[in-house]
């Protein structure tokens, strides 16, 4: 199961909602959670998939577009707060219903209101889109601080 989280009327902060919409792979089930997952923990409990992923834009100190799996303890020196709750919060909250749940982060360019994804974000978001299609998740490198 995939959680696209974001908010696509900040430029790049729609990344994830950008990967969730267009996410397609047998055996998956990709939602657009906006900027309220917690509002989606419902199918999670309810589908107990193997694996969860969240996907949001991050600042982990990378080019635009970039991403990297990032470890629970690190997800609150890397994502906005623009979430009602923090995600290493629901994270935790989650991990019951998953059989393992991992937060990736996307390194944004610009997140002006009005404006849309950037091309490098764009272009780092299909990048991953094709990694999680091809079940190749073990490869995207792990953030370190």
């Amino acid at each position: 199961m995939l959680f696209g989280i974001g908010n696509p009327l900040l430029g790049d902060d729609g990344v994830g909602n950008y990967i969730a919409d267009r996410f397609r792979a047998p055996g998956w089930i990709a939602v657009d959670c906006g900027t309220i997952p917690e509002n989606f923990t419902g199918v999670v409990r309810r589908e107990h998939p193997e694996i969860l992923i969240l996907v949001d834009a991050a600042d982990l100190a990378l080019s635009p577009g970039e991403f990297r799996a990032v470890q629970p303890d690190d997800i609150a020196n890397v994502t906005f707060g623009t979430h009602s709750l923090p995600l290493n919060l629901l994270m935790g909250y989650l991990a019951g219903s998953a059989g393992k749940v991992i937060f990736i982060g996307i390194q944004p360019g610009q997140t002006v209101m009005g404006e849309g994804l950037s091309n490098p974000v764009r272009e780092g978001a299909d990048r991953l889109i094709a990694v999680l299609t091809s079940g190749a998740i073990d490869t995207i490198g792990v953030h370190s601080p």
